[in-house]
C-alpha cells in the first residue's frame, strides 16, 4: 500500500506528542519511592492529597489500626478510649480493625479499607511509599523523650554473652518489616561483629515481637532481637520475669510507631483527625495504663524522623517496591 510523504512526518509527530506529554507527566508528579499510583511534588517523602477532588475520600465509618506487635484483643481495649476521642473529635463513628500481620495492615490502607493507623517503625517506610501513608504523629513522654531501642536477648541461663557467640546459632527474628525485628539487628550482625545471618548463624521468624520474647522467657530460642518496649511492657504485665531474660546488647534509640493518615482523605477530615491525636487527654486512660512512658502525641516529618531507618534499610539492601 502506498503512503504519502507526509504519513512519516505525521507518525513521527504523533510519537513526539506522545513522548512529550508522557515527559512532562512524569515532570508534574515526581514520586522518588513511592509507587506509581501517588505523587510527592512537595519533595516531603510521602504522597501527596490527589489533585482531582472526586478522589478525595470522606468515609462515614472511620477504620484505626494499631501496629500488630502484641494480642490485637489486649490492644482493642487499650485504644477504646482514644477511639471515643477520635469519634467525637471528628464526628464519625470509629472502629478498631485487629490487624494480624504488617503486610495485612499495609495492604488495607493500599486498597482504601483502612484510614488512620499506626505503623511500627519498620514498615513507616514501605506503608508510605506502597499503601500512600502520611505519618504525623508519635507517641512521647511529657518532656518529649521518645522512642525505643533493640534489644538481642537470651535465655538467662545461656551460655551466649555477646552478638558474637551467635555464630553457628540460630536467631529469631520478628517479621521481614520490623525495624528492630529483623532490619537494624541484620545490618548490626554484620557491620560490627562480621556476622551474616543465614551464613554465619541461622534464623527464624517468630511473627511478632512477643512470640519472640516469650519464645526466649520459655526457652524456645537460642536469641532474639525485639523492641525493649514491648520487652517492658510484657515485664510490666508480669507476662514474663524480668529475670527469665538477659540482654546481651542494646541499640541507639529509634523513632517509635509513627500514627498517620491515608494520603486521599478529605483535608477537613484530616484535620479533625490531627487535632483529636493533639488533644487526646492521657491522665487516667488505658493509653495511659499501658504505655506509662508517654503523655502525648508529638508531630513528627516523616522525611526526618525516618531517615536513621532509611539508612538502615538501604545498608540491608532494601528497596520500598510494592508487590
Amino acid at each position: 500500500m502506498l503512503r504519502s510523504p507526509s504519513f512519516g512526518l505525521k507518525l513521527v509527530a504523533t510519537v513526539f506528542t506522545l513522548a512529550f506529554s508522557f515527559s512532562s507527566q512524569a515532570a508534574d508528579c515526581p514520586r522518588g519511592t513511592l509507587d506509581a499510583r501517588y505523587c510527592d511534588r512537595d519533595n516531603d517523602l510521602t504522597a501527596d492529597l490527589p489533585l482531582d477532588q472526586s478522589k478525595w475520600s470522606d468515609p462515614s465509618t472511620l477504620i484505626f489500626a494499631y501496629t500488630p506487635v502484641e494480642d490485637p484483643a489486649v490492644y482493642a481495649k487499650v485504644w477504646d478510649g482514644f477511639i471515643d476521642h477520635l469519634a467525637e473529635t471528628t464526628g464519625k463513628k470509629v472502629m478498631f480493625f485487629p490487624v494480624q500481620s504488617n503486610a495485612a495492615q499495609i495492604e488495607a490502607m493500599r486498597s482504601g479499607r483502612l484510614h488512620v493507623a499506626g505503623f511500627n517503625t519498620g514498615s513507616n517506610p514501605l506503608a508510605v511509599s506502597c499503601a500512600g501513608l502520611v505519618p504525623f504523629a508519635m507517641m512521647a513522654s511529657e518532656n518529649g523523650s521518645f522512642g525505643y531501642e533493640m534489644e538481642i536477648i537470651v535465655p538467662a541461663g545461656s551460655s551466649i554473652n555477646s552478638p558474637s557467640d551467635v555464630k553457628g546459632k540460630t536467631m529469631a527474628f520478628t517479621s521481614p518489616t520490623s525495624n528492630s525485628g529483623n532490619k537494624a539487628p541484620s545490618a548490626l550482625m554484620k557491620s560490627e561483629f562480621g556476622l551474616v545471618k543465614d551464613v554465619d548463624f541461622k534464623t527464624t521468624f517468630s511473627g511478632k515481637h512477643d512470640n519472640s520474647v516469650l519464645g526466649i522467657a520459655n526457652n524456645d530460642y537460642e536469641v532474639a532481637a525485639v523492641a525493649n518496649s514491648v520487652l517492658n511492657r510484657m515485664i510490666k504485665r508480669d507476662v514474663i520475669k524480668a529475670e527469665q531474660i538477659r540482654s546481651i546488647y542494646k541499640s541507639q534509640t529509634f523513632p517509635t510507631t509513627g500514627y498517620g493518615h491515608a494520603h486521599n482523605l478529605d483535608p477537613k477530615l484530616t484535620a479533625k483527625i490531627k487535632q483529636a491525636f493533639f488533644t487526646f487527654e492521657w491522665e487516667g486512660s488505658d493509653l495511659k495504663k499501658e504505655f506509662k512512658k508517654e503523655g502525648q502525641f508529638i508531630s513528627i516529618r516523616h522525611k526526618n524522623d525516618w531517615d536513621v531507618i532509611r539508612k538502615i534499610d538501604a545498608a540491608n539492601g532494601i528497596n520500598y517496591a510494592c508487590k
